[in-house]
Formats: C-alpha cells, sequence, structure tokens
C-alpha cells in the first residue's frame, strides 16, 4: 500500500502526561526523513492546538500548530454548520476558546450556584476534569431532559496519567444518556470527521493512510472504517485482556497491526 500520510493519536501514543514515550521522537524523525507526511488527531481538550504543538516540540518532536487537529476544533466547526448563531454551555477542563472562536460560549466555571444558569441553545462537554461537578453536571441532566441539544467533543471513558487512569466525559454521558432517554452527539473521536479531516489535510484519500493509536475502538478500528489501516500500540491505555476479548470474537473486525510502541513504526512501514 502506498503511504500517504501517517496520523497518530498524542496521548498515551507519543506522551503520557506530556512526557515523551521511547522512541518517539525519533519514530517521527524517521518519517521526516522519508518526506512522509504526518497529522495529529487529539481528543485532549486541556489544550489549544498551538499549546499542544508547543509541548509537542519541548518533548523534542518537531509538530506545527496546523498539523492538529483537536476535537475542540472539529466541534467548533460542526456548531457552526449545525447551531449557528447558538449560546452555548461548555463544560470542560481548559481554556480552548482559541480554538472555538467565533462561537458564543458561557463558561461553566462562571456559575457556583446553586441557581441554575439561564438555559442555553446548547451543551458542549470538552474533557472530564473539577469542572465535571455535582452541580455542573446536575444541570446538564437537566437541560438534556428538557431537550437541549448536548454535543461531546469526544466520547473516551478514560485516559492514562503518570499517575494512573482517570475517568473522562464517556463514563458520564453513559449514565445521564441512560437516565435520561437521550443522545448526545460526539464530534471527535471515533466519529468519522476527525480522520477524514486529517486526510483532507494532506490531500490523500483515507485508505492510503496509517492511523496509529492506543485505544482500540476510538482510534484503530474507527479509522478502519473509514479505510485507514489501523495500528494499535501497547502503550498508554492499551490492555492486552481487551484486545484478547475482542479477538475472541470471530464476527469483530481486528487491527490491522499490532505493535509494541510507537517507535516501532518505521520498521512497520518499511522505513
Amino acid at each position: 500500500m502506498a503511504i500517504g500520510g501517517v496520523l497518530f493519536d498524542i496521548d498515551g501514543v507519543l506522551v503520557t502526561s506530556w512526557q515523551p514515550i521511547a522512541g518517539a521522537a525519533e519514530a517521527l524523525q524517521v518519517l521526516e526523513d522519508h518526506q512522509i507526511a504526518r497529522s495529529y488527531l487529539t481528543s485532549t481538550t486541556t489544550r489549544t492546538r498551538a499549546q499542544i504543538a508547543e509541548l509537542l516540540t519541548a518533548a523534542g518532536m518537531d509538530v506545527a500548530a496546523d498539523e492538529v487537529i483537536t476535537a475542540a476544533a472539529l466541534t467548533a466547526d460542526y456548531v457552526r454548520h449545525t447551531y449557528p448563531d447558538a449560546r452555548c454551555f461548555l463544560v470542560n477542563s481548559g481554556q480552548i476558546g482559541e480554538d472555538m472562536r467565533g462561537i458564543d460560549l458561557v463558561y461553566s466555571t462562571e456559575f457556583t450556584g446553586p441557581r441554575a444558569p439561564e438555559t442555553p441553545d446548547v451543551v458542549l462537554l470538552g474533557g472530564a476534569g473539577p469542572e465535571f461537578s455535582h452541580l455542573t453536571l446536575s444541570w446538564v441532566y437537566d437541560w438534556m431532559v428538557q431537550g437541549v441539544p448536548v454535543v461531546a467533543m469526544h466520547r473516551s471513558t478514560s485516559w492514562t496519567t503518570t499517575d494512573g487512569v482517570r475517568v473522562d466525559t464517556g463514563m458520564y454521558l453513559l449514565g445521564m444518556e441512560e437516565a435520561s432517554g437521550r443522545k448526545a452527539t460526539a464530534v471527535g473521536k471515533p466519529a468519522p470527521e476527525g480522520f477524514l479531516a486529517a486526510a483532507n489535510r494532506l490531500g490523500v484519500n483515507a485508505d492510503e493512510m496509517y492511523m496509529v493509536g492506543d485505544d482500540l475502538n476510538n482510534d484503530v478500528l474507527a479509522a478502519q472504517v473509514v479505510g485507514m489501516t489501523g495500528v494499535l500500540v501497547r502503550t498508554g491505555k492499551f490492555r492486552q485482556a481487551t484486545l484478547d476479548r475482542w479477538a475472541a470474537d470471530e464476527f469483530a473486525m481486528q487491527p490491522n497491526h499490532v505493535i509494541d510502541s510507537v517507535a516501532d513504526v518505521p520498521e512497520l512501514l518499511g522505513l
């Protein structure tokens, strides 16, 4: 297969808590030396594209802001198209307004209760953190029951830090959707828009791209659905037991490749 480009997840693949994973910088340099285009698709919503690029560069990886595709940027595009001029209540751990210019944002941190804010047109859920308090989630649930659209930047249920696993937005959504009988719209991974946006950015067809991720479903299999070649790494949130359970289902789609870490990507590509 022709290598049109390589798409990387970031957290758990290139870095953990923004510390580089062994061999990541060297692998990216090999791709650069062979003039293979790269893009970075992340569910991280604690930082802007520019901040993410700065952190990766500080970790020894030469990454530009316009190479990074964030869930926040994808969500902003979705809101502009689907809910133009909407007043959006944003619950997120991190200031990401720079990636959501033109969106009328009201930050949940502006309210401490107990009285609920004015009902918004749309609720936006970014990455989980202290902002996902009992009071704030109670407001979101009430609006959800009332029929206010809820747009999640991603449905990830966890991420890995150097101090252990942290639950993420998808974990809260599961309960609120079950209790309310309503579904939130997820824009970031595993929705196809981000993967296709990465291919469009590089000017190549999806079937000419490799996707490297640590999440079997949200990264790898989701990319394979749009035609990319999926590469699962055994770092970050990867768990062998999860892969074993999945592999036991003879009817389930399987990852195209499983490697120990991103350091093995050049060899996989024959570089």
